[in-house]
């Protein structure tokens, strides 16, 4: 039986995403952090995260939920920013989808005037792509146990905010060796770069967050 040839094609497609709203108690807020999930979480789990940080009830918080979502074996069901398959195409189709829900946001609440990103693991990279294709300034990025992406990196990362990198000293993913490269990268680009190595693992740590809190408010309370 010969084999016949099989010819690959790409087709754009419309769909749909999800993000989530915390607006602050007490007036229009003036300042906004934007979260990104990591792998096999939710928006609600990211947004419940940040919603720990000391001091957050002043601030708009919003997450976004990545656009490939998957079942767990329990059922629920979460989602992942990309995977190795037509990743050159996720990129550009996550960055637009990114900056299109920034411009939302922008939208919605017009008394923001300052912008923070944050990012946990796998949405670490989604938070450095959403600073580097945003359509208003970013003031501060967190950035907690996930690595600069390379395709950001290669742009040169002009006019990049601050950030801080967090990382677990009990991380096996996200090591020391990537931390320093990290820093590396960003101070090389003339990035303001600053780290917060604390006794956890892969998490949200409360240290993390109390380090964090007092990060974003030197960025944003001005």
């Amino acid at each position: 039986m010969t084999r016949r040839a099989v010819e690959e094609r790409r087709l754009a497609a419309t769909v749909h995403g999800t993000y989530l709203v915390a607006p602050p108690a007490g007036g229009p807020p003036c300042a906004a952090v934007v979260g990104f999930h990591g792998y096999g979480e939710t928006a609600a789990d990211h947004l419940a995260a940040l919603s720990r940080l000391p001091g957050a009830e002043r601030w708009l918080l919003a997450a976004v939920q990545g656009l490939h979502p998957f079942y767990r074996k329990d059922g629920s069901v979460v989602a992942s920013w990309m995977t190795a398959f037509d990743r050159d195409n996720a990129l550009a189709d996550n960055t637009r989808y990114a900056a299109s829900a920034l411009a939302a946001l922008a939208r919605e609440h017009p008394s923001v005037a300052r912008w923070a990103l944050a990012g946990f693991s796998q949405g670490v990279a989604m938070a450095y792509r959403a600073a580097a294709g945003a359509p208003h300034p970013i003031h501060a990025l967190v950035a907690l146990a996930g690595d600069v992406p390379p395709d950001v990196a290669a742009g040169g990362m002009r006019g990049f905010p601050p950030v801080l990198i967090g990382r677990g000293t009990g991380d096996a993913w996200y090591d020391d060796a990537k931390l320093a490269a990290d820093v590396d990268t960003l101070a090389s680009r003339g990035v303001e770069v600053e780290t917060c190595v604390f006794a956890g693992g892969h998490e949200w740590h409360p240290d993390f967050l109390t380090r964090a809190a007092t990060f974003l408010t030197a960025h944003l309370d001005r």
